[in-house]
């Protein structure tokens, strides 16, 4: 078959191109951005689903195509609207058109009940934009999925199974995880002739499980000991997600925000016996899946670099931005004073400190904002080296200096290095 896959870089949409693939099928891929490295297996499309409201524009994209799966979505910060309701209505206008029947849509656990959310409303939206078509459509809510590749809420797990100490979220409710593995699966039992169709299932676990608990058996599975379980208040927790907001603002995509705060609140959970009687699915249980595919080192190295992650990012780009902000306020004299003991005139000296001050303002919030965060670590990287060559010329003492001003550019440089490494989402 020639499918069409929407969101196909995604998590979810990773898996199932991976599994369809090796079935032989042919897949395009849409996803907002151009793949670095395209494989020669498929098509690829960059198409951003929430500014393609036109029909006509996804026709080049549905030709020959025998089904399409959309997984696109966005939980905040992108614009939900468009990608979940306005494009997405536009992609089924067109399969509608095209004669591409069998369109199988991911939306979200609990979205049909209780939308509390701008995302949840609009996955709630998106569902009736394709139950209203003339269609084979197939609606699929999934609860957390999990699965050895991880991102967002996955991730998330990992991250905090890290902690020694356990941060608990107040007023969080159970969670029904579900294994990547039995999504794939079930995708591809509804890509086969004479498969049900205008059918909505829930895509959850066996179990309910307190989100707290899932984490303890993430912990359990990168073999280290049960971690001190910390309650915290309702302010604090309030807080930590407002800061996951600022940092939406800047670019990174982040799973704890005020719509995640909603959405746990809420819940993941549903009923999965449809799913089973439809499918003959039998969903596996967190704890079963976890100890088929025991933990390598490379799962706790990255549980904890995800954890350290926002606070490498954030204590790096302040560095840069207190480094300008002194050295134009506290430090100045001191700048002077070593750059007039290199023997430059002043008017170059208070150049150069400007200079160099405003450099590191400017590389400093290019680091924080995620779409310029390249940039300024390159920009870092280059200016710590060039730092190290003029003071090794101008000031050579400070080799000597018994607080190690030269000898402490290296490590700021390998704290760069780790920063450029673990900078990529997926």
């Amino acid at each position: 078959m020639r499918i069409v896959l929407v969101g196909g870089t995604g998590l979810i949409g990773s898996a199932i191109h991976a599994r369809l693939s090796a079935e032989g099928h042919e897949c395009v891929l849409v996803s907002r951005h151009p793949v670095t490295s395209p494989d020669r297996h498929h098509v690829h499309v960059a198409l951003d689903v929430a500014r393609t409201t036109d029909a006509s524009k996804w026709k080049s994209v549905l030709a020959g195509a025998d089904a399409v799966i959309n997984a696109a979505g966005a939980l905040q910060g992108q614009d939900m609207q468009g990608v979940h309701v306005a494009g997405s209505a536009a992609l089924y206008a067109a399969c509608e058109s095209m004669g591409v029947r069998r369109v199988i849509l991911f939306s979200a656990i609990g979205s049909d009940r209780d939308a509390r959310t701008d995302f949840s409303r609009s996955k709630r939206d998106g569902e009736a934009v394709l139950m209203a078509r003339d269609l084979d459509w197939v609606v699929l809510r999934p609860s957390v999925v999990v699965g050895r590749p991880a991102y967002g809420g996955s991730a998330l797990l990992r991250g905090l199974a890290s902690l020694p100490i356990l941060p608990v979220m107040p007023h969080t409710a159970a969670i029904q995880p579900v294994h990547l593995d039995d999504v794939v699966e079930t995708v591809v039992f509804f890509l086969r002739p004479g498969a049900p169709c205008r059918v909505a299932l829930d895509l959850a676990g066996p179990e309910r499980i307190g989100f707290s608990d899932a984490v303890a058996l993430f912990r359990s599975w990168l073999r280290w000991r049960p971690a001190y379980r910390l309650h915290l208040p309702s302010w604090v927790a309030s807080a930590a997600y407002r800061v996951g907001d600022v940092a939406q603002m800047l670019g990174w995509r982040t799973p704890v925000n005020s719509t995640a705060q909603a959405e746990m609140r809420r819940g993941a959970t549903g009923d999965p016996e449809p799913w089973r009687r439809v499918t003959g699915m039998r969903p596996r249980h967190l704890e079963v899946a976890l100890a088929r595919e025991p933990a390598s080192v490379q799962e706790r190295w990255f549980a904890r670099l995800y954890a350290l992650k926002p606070l490498i990012f954030g204590v790096f780009g302040m560095f840069w931005i207190a480094t300008g902000i002194i050295s134009l306020g506290a430090g100045w004299n001191i700048g002077m004073s070593l750059l007039r003991e290199g023997g430059l005139q002043e008017n170059v000296a208070a150049l150069t400190v400007t200079a160099g001050a405003l450099a590191d303002i400017v590389i400093g919030l290019a680091i924080l904002w995620r779409p310029l965060s390249r940039y300024g670590l390159w920009a870092a990287l280059i200016i710590s080296l060039t730092y190290a060559v003029i003071g090794t010329v101008l000031v050579p003492r400070l080799w000597a200096d018994p607080l190690g001003p030269m000898l402490k550019i290296w490590p700021v440089i390998m704290l760069n290095l780790v920063a450029m490494a673990i900078r990529e989402d997926r």
